[in-house]
């Protein structure tokens, strides 16, 4: 490429929800060694609009109210073998690799541990940052380690996994959203032919009944085995982005003191509720509290103009979906309603897993 400017970027298809936007400019390469001159020249602390950079990936995690004035494309797409010792893999992508891409090349190596999260939208770079997750995998479990870029200094660095600082759907990167540039990651998988069915986690809740297998089943399965039935379980359960814009689930599922759960929990025996961070939390299904709130499946009201195209998914209550001409306004001006709804009726705050791209939550 290397690099390539594109002023008055239209943005409906760099977002999963497809609203119109547009970028002032943006700005894409294929190439990190880029970075630092780009970041002394029209990406600098002092240029206008520099502190309102928004760096896209896939687009997945995002929320545009408002275009930002200045935006940057990573598009890098290498994955390779760093090295295999022992029973473990060390491989290297770089941001702009598509998730999924990334998941099945390793199944296709025969590296195992990121088979539970495929088929999740977005890229590489973007999935530390919100230490992604699914059928009771984060992806921080897997990270050996990220490289970065540092905009203010122009200097690269490598964080170990434990300096990522990883948490529910949390990381370093994403309290200094402003400060890093993520360039590639490293993850450190277990050899598939080295694991038993012990080594697989499939115990997640419907996981093990869409591979068939009885709670007592051993072996007869692999990481592929597994992949497989999660692409159909999020196949089945979460709307196409291409059919109905969306960014898969909308709101974090919120963590309570213990003895706050207990006393929903005495009222709403139905409500999942798991361990938190801690002994002395537990993390709440967002999804049963918006759906007890009957929001599953509904529109925004037009009320004042609205589009009326901003709705829950039938599918899924977690997910918050465009059916068409919504905007970003009206996708966020219902997740508020939804979230407000859930506090006044059960006393607990939600908020939003997307990065909201020109207002506030």
């Amino acid at each position: 490429m290397s690099v390539r400017r594109i002023e008055r970027a239209p943005l409906r298809r760099r977002n999963t929800f497809g609203v119109e936007a547009s970028a002032g400019l943006l700005i894409e390469t294929d190439d990190a060694d880029d970075l630092p001159a780009l970041f002394s020249n029209e990406l600098a602390g002092e240029s206008p609009h520099a502190s309102e950079l928004l760096v896209l990936g896939g687009g997945s995690n995002l929320l545009i109210v408002e275009g930002p004035a200045l935006a940057l494309n990573l598009d890098t797409q290498a994955i390779r073998t760093l090295d295999i010792h022992d029973d473990r893999a060390i491989v290297r992508a770089d941001a702009g690799v598509a998730w999924h891409r990334l998941v099945m090349w390793t199944l296709e190596q025969g590296y195992a541990g990121l088979e539970n999260l495929a088929l999740i939208p977005g890229t590489v770079g973007a999935a530390p940052i919100q230490n992604i997750g699914a059928y009771g995998v984060e992806v921080g479990e897997r990270i050996r380690a990220v490289e970065v870029f540092e905009r203010a200094t122009g200097a690269f660095h490598r964080f170990d996994a434990a300096a990522c600082a990883f948490a529910y759907r949390d990381s370093a990167f994403k309290r200094e959203l402003d400060r890093w540039l993520i360039v590639a990651v490293e993850f450190e998988l277990p050899l598939a032919r080295t694991l038993d069915a012990s080594g697989l986690k499939i115990d997640y809740a419907g996981l093990r009944e869409e591979m068939g297998l009885a709670a007592d089943a051993r072996g007869g399965y692999g990481a592929r085995q597994v992949a497989e039935a999660v692409i159909r379980l999020r196949r089945r359960k979460l709307p196409d982005p291409a059919v109905a814009g969306n960014a898969g689930s909308f709101f974090k599922n919120p963590i309570v003191p213990a003895a706050q759960a207990d006393a929903l929990l005495a009222e709403h025996p139905q409500l999942p509720a798991f361990r938190g961070d801690s002994d002395a939390t537990r993390k709440l299904s967002a999804a049963w509290l918006i759906d007890a709130c009957g929001w599953k499946g509904r529109r925004a009201g037009t009320g004042g103009g609205g589009s009326g195209d901003a709705g829950v998914a039938g599918q899924h209550a977690l997910v918050l979906v465009n059916h068409g001409r919504a905007t970003g306004a009206e996708l966020l001006a219902l997740a508020r309603e939804i979230a407000a709804d859930v506090d006044a009726r059960f006393g607990v705050a939600i908020e939003p897993e997307p990065r909201i791209v020109g207002a506030r939550w």
